[in-house]
């Protein structure tokens, strides 16, 4: 597969505190790509990168082969889709009205919602399970039924390339395997889909690809067998994990076992 994002020894500082050094990773388009890692490893700061949100102080970022520095802010926000980490909203505003936000790149400013906007607004909410929720108040909503529209925002966008960052945090363990299978669905359409996970269980039985970070470097990287080996989660994470076969005969997973 073809990245859609490639990073090629990125560096990146918030102020004199390095996040990221020397990071060559690529998120390929028709894949999900997981990125793991500890606390504070750099994962939020990748995304921010490729948004340009935070300026690189070395290295190159490439979005769909052309280089970031060369993209429009409008141009960049019709390309990716971003769910950012913790993204919450208690606002008195109703879900549908909340997703069609997701639209905004599409159309001009002050234009009303077009045919094909309303399509893909309705089509988001129903791939997410949210479509009961269309006319409720996104204040009226739990935690989880929140994330749910919120997800439906970034896919409603319709970009190449979406980016989450975190978005299983307050889902349920079956709305969990439900978002996976969306992010599978959407890198089989040919999105360049990559998600950062604190559950490795998630990651290693979902993600086409993994990208491991500590301490804001490259410590791994590869499919998820050769990206979460023993020794690596030993290093990185301080712990041996359980392997758990498929007994249909497909992946498998892996599930935190020990501290070490």
């Amino acid at each position: 597969m073809s990245a859609a994002v490639a990073f090629e020894n990125v560096s990146a500082a918030y102020g004199a505190r390095g996040v990221l050094s020397g990071v060559t990773a690529s998120f390929a388009r028709g894949m999900v790509t997981g990125i793991v890692g500890p606390n504070g490893a750099g994962k939020t700061t990748l995304f921010r990168a490729t948004l340009n949100l935070l300026e690189t102080s070395g290295g190159t970022i490439t979005v769909l082969d052309k280089s970031l520095a060369h993209w429009s802010r409008a141009g960049l926000a019709r390309t990716i889709a971003y769910l950012p980490q913790g993204s919450d909203t208690h606002w008195p505003i109703l879900a549908r009205q909340l997703v069609s936000l997701g639209r905004l790149p599409h159309r001009a400013a002050f234009a009303a919602l077009s045919t094909v906007d309303g399509i893909a607004v309705d089509e988001a909410l129903a791939r997410c399970d949210a479509l009961q929720f269309a006319a409720r108040r996104m204040d009226e909503l739990s935690a989880g039924e929140r994330a749910r529209v919120l997800f439906a925002r970034a896919l409603a966008t319709s970009a190449p390339v979406l980016l989450a960052d975190e978005p299983a945090a307050y889902l349920d363990p079956s709305h969990q395997l439900r978002l996976m299978e969306l992010l599978r669905e959407e890198a089989a359409r040919g999105t360049a889909v990559a998600v950062t996970l604190h559950d490795l269980a998630l990651a290693s039985r979902h993600c086409d690809a993994i990208v491991v970070l500590d301490k804001g470097r490259v410590a791994g990287q590869g499919v998820p067998q050769a990206a979460l080996s023993d020794p690596l989660l030993a290093q990185v994470f301080g712990i041996a994990a359980l392997h758990i076969p498929d007994p249909a005969g497909g992946r498998g997973a892996l599930t935190p076992w020990r501290r070490l």
